[in-house]
């Protein structure tokens, strides 16, 4: 962008909205750089031990798992049935959330979509599939869920808002959930208490690592992301159990 084309962008805008504007190129330059920074870092690893190294130091909301995901077979907004199976070749970024949540799943699915934002930056797009879950069918319809994405920022270029098929249980998903280690407790007012995790599964189907709560840093996990599309893992069984195990 030339200094021409720059002040013209900010023409006629008042100074306080073109100060945040300014403020927002800033911190996604700020980011991108650093985004950068590690994944030159990461191409220097040769498995998940390594980038568990290399970030697990910094990363204290990372689990390292290693076994096979939870299989399922679910039911895309437009009706499509969606199985573990048909993502194979793509890394999978997992997360259950339920649209009546009000306080934390919205906030979820926002760090979710800026997870996106950065992926989709890069070359990555193209192996990397989001999905969103919801633990709540009865409610949450297809047309609920097609407002959804839009809402929260979530691209629909490379991500997928899933539900029970049709003749499956009401609960199908919460035991999905359990199945994934987090329980999604239906209360008598509708509400359901549960914990927030990340999941990401690897190219051929394996869980490879959790992300728990809202506090991780974005970048740690495109990072480690960016080493599953590679194709670097080799196994890594974890003898000693770490502390999210004891919990």
């Amino acid at each position: 962008m030339t200094t021409d084309s720059f002040s013209a962008f900010f023409r006629g805008l008042p100074d306080a909205l073109v100060a945040r504007k300014i403020s927002r190129l800033l911190a996604r330059l700020a980011t991108a750089l650093v985004l950068v920074a590690a994944i030159a870092t990461a191409v220097s690893a040769h498995s998940l031990d390594d980038i568990e190294a290399m970030i697990g130091g910094t990363e204290k909301y990372l689990q390292p798992i290693d076994k096979p995901a939870p299989d399922f077979v679910l039911r895309s907004a437009d009706g499509r049935t969606v199985r573990l199976a048909d993502l194979s070749g793509k890394v999978v970024v997992l997360h259950f959330i339920y649209t009546s949540c009000p306080d934390v799943c919205p906030l979820h699915a926002e760090m979710i979509a800026e997870v996106q934002k950065l992926v989709n930056d890069t070359p990555m797009k193209d192996l990397v599939t989001f999905v969103t879950v919801t633990t709540d069918p009865s409610r949450d319809t297809a047309e609920v869920m097609r407002a959804y994405g839009p809402a929260h920022g979530l691209d629909p270029m490379n991500w997928l808002f899933l539900t029970t098929t049709q003749d499956a249980s009401e609960d199908t998903t919460r035991k999905l959930a359990e199945s994934f280690g987090h329980k999604f407790t239906k209360t008598a007012d509708g509400l359901q208490i549960h914990g927030i995790v990340t999941h990401v599964i690897d190219r051929d189907g394996r869980w490879e690592a959790n992300f728990h709560g809202l506090k991780f840093d974005p970048v740690n996990l495109v990072t480690f992301v960016n080493v599953l599309t590679k194709g670097t893992t080799s196994p890594h069984p974890h003898s000693e159990r770490n502390w999210w195990d004891l919990l």
